[in-house]
């Protein structure tokens, strides 16, 4: 995950967080869940930043979108208490996404600020980017 791609897909999500009038924070890790780049927009909650960057991470270490998680860590499910694991640093709920190149992780984007759904649509937008500039 090159700086130039990470901030084009920050730079995607942040024109969809403006489009819906919510100042979000977005990161961009590799595909190990280090930070490769991270932007808190004007009036997004300082909270976000940990929040964005934890979901980055819990998309790139597992694979998997954060939203996924919600279901199988409910209690008496199979992946109860995953939220306490890895220094607290696994989030379950939605706003992550892995990125996908030639069907390798090859890093994840973490979107914080507003609620669930928000965060989702946000960080879809920078999903988007990313899988026309893979094209």
């Amino acid at each position: 995950m090159s700086l130039d791609t990470a901030k084009e897909v920050i730079d995607a999500a942040e024109r969809r967080a403006n489009e819906i009038d919510n100042p979000m924070v977005v990161t961009v890790a590799n595909s190990e869940g280090n930070l490769v780049a991270q932007h808190r927009m004007d009036g997004a909650w300082l909270a976000s930043v940990d929040i964005s960057r934890n979901k980055a991470y819990t998309a790139a270490a597992l694979d998997m979108p954060t939203h996924d998680l919600e279901e199988p860590t409910k209690p008496g499910e199979s992946l109860y208490g995953l939220q306490n694991t890895n220094q607290g640093r696994m989030v379950i709920f939605g706003g992550g996404y892995p990125l996908e190149r030639d069907g390798d992780i090859v890093g994840a984007i973490g979107v914080s600020g507003g609620a669930v759904e928000q965060d989702m649509d946000v960080a879809e937008a920078g999903v988007d980017k990313f899988d026309d500039l893979s094209s």
